[in-house]
């Protein structure tokens, strides 16, 4: 088994519906099971004041490390890249003795207002999802983490709760399951 570790970062939650829908089938694995921990970044620190220590020492209790966010031009939200920032330290997570998050996965689950066919050279993006995702796996990478695959859910504003939303988010229960009982192919 392993333990999953999963940071939720959204800082219009109260807007969102398939953010919305995927974090409560996280929560809803993490009430069920002591081997998923759930982190609203925005709630437990409203104005970025991020614990370094206590999420060190989070990171250190943890296999896998997952990210649920929507993209925001290109990039994360925000306070990701403020806790990247602040708590993956050389010394930590990187360079000289920085080796606490060896052999660790690292995840993604985001969501893109565009749809999947925006994600290509031919596409009105320009390039592919994985390019924009390419400084988190090389943070990945810096420190000795394992980067999988990213769940997406593309064109999710225009979802529907049925058709899209709702089904993506019992992939979303799945997948979790999967990471925690460490059968993820």
């Amino acid at each position: 088994m392993a333990k999953v570790l999963l940071y939720y970062a959204h800082p219009g939650h109260k807007y969102s519906r398939a953010n919305a829908a995927l974090a409560e089938a996280a929560q809803a694995v993490a009430g069920s099971t002591g081997d998923l921990s759930f982190v609203d970044l925005y709630a437990r620190y409203p104005r970025h004041n991020i614990k370094v220590d206590a999420e060190q020492d989070n990171l250190r209790a943890h296999d896998v490390i997952l990210f649920q966010f929507p993209m925001f031009w290109y990039s994360t939200p925000s306070i990701i890249k403020e806790w990247q920032d602040l708590v993956l330290e050389h010394g930590f997570a990187y360079g000289a003795g920085g080796t606490a998050l060896k052999g660790k996965r690292m995840m993604l689950a985001i969501t893109t207002s565009g749809p999947e066919e925006a994600y290509s050279p031919q596409g009105y993006q320009n390039h592919t999802l994985r390019t924009f995702l390419s400084p988190l796996q090389q943070t990945a990478h810096l420190c000795n983490m394992r980067f999988l695959a990213p769940y997406v859910l593309y064109g999710a504003l225009k979802s529907s709760l049925s058709e899209g939303i709702r089904p993506h988010a019992e992939g979303y229960r799945k997948l979790l399951h999967a990471l925690i009982e460490d059968r993820l192919d």
